[in-house]
């Protein structure tokens, strides 16, 4: 089989142009992990790396001598995560304290990643990697359904621009957020990237209706 490359094979999920785009995503698997407070603090970090020590125990098993079922070779897919604050969290300016942002964060498994081959993973992982938050890392199946996404360019801090191209859109449209959390998925890697240049694909959730 040719090697799986979600850059390729699911582009109109990961890579929307600069503008409003409709998107229906269906049911993936994914390793998860939640936490509380700034993205820019250590333990966003650790856990994060949390995740990518799972994900790439996945990854790596044909290395070690170990062949799953149906297993295919693959691009580990980008970081995703869902953000949300408490109302009473927002300033009457629009404004917020990052430490009161809630988020979970996800790394989509490949169709061969069962429950069984997920748990056996990070109990291999969690014995060779001292990382504490491999404990709160799960395995679930999650779908985002009907969705309005964008691609953001630049820094983190330059969201709200692209959120009210969404905002005004979604008002054109009729849509209505099935969530106040929207997602965002990592495309650039922000140790790497200078903030200008940084991408990253802004997703909410549509209800049905």
């Amino acid at each position: 089989m040719t090697k799986y490359e979600w850059r390729k094979q699911d582009k109109a999920l990961y890579l929307p142009k600069a503008v409003p785009t409709l998107v229906t995503v269906p049911t993936f698997n994914y390793y998860t992990i939640t936490g509380h407070g700034d993205p820019n603090e250590p333990e966003f970090g650790e856990r994060t790396a949390a995740l990518y020590a799972a994900a790439y125990g996945i990854r790596m098993m044909p290395k070690s001598g170990t062949v799953p079922a149906g297993y295919y070779d693959y691009t580990v897919f980008p970081l995703e995560g869902y953000w949300t604050l408490a109302p009473a969290a927002v300033r009457a300016d629009g404004s917020f304290d990052k430490a009161d942002l809630a988020y979970k964060l996800m790394l989509r498994q490949p169709d061969f990643v069962t429950p069984t081959l997920a748990a056996d993973n990070l109990t291999a992982v969690q014995a060779k990697k001292a990382n504490p938050y491999l404990a709160e890392v799960r395995f679930e199946a999650l779908t985002d359904g009907n969705c309005l996404q964008i691609l953001h360019v630049g820094s983190f801090d330059t969201e709200p621009a692209s959120f009210q191209q969404l905002t005004a859109y979604a008002a054109d449209q009729h849509l209505k957020r099935r969530t106040l959390a929207h997602k965002e998925i990592y495309l650039s890697d922000p140790r790497r990237t200078v903030a200008a240049k940084r991408k990253t694909v802004l997703r909410w959730l549509l209800t049905d209706d």
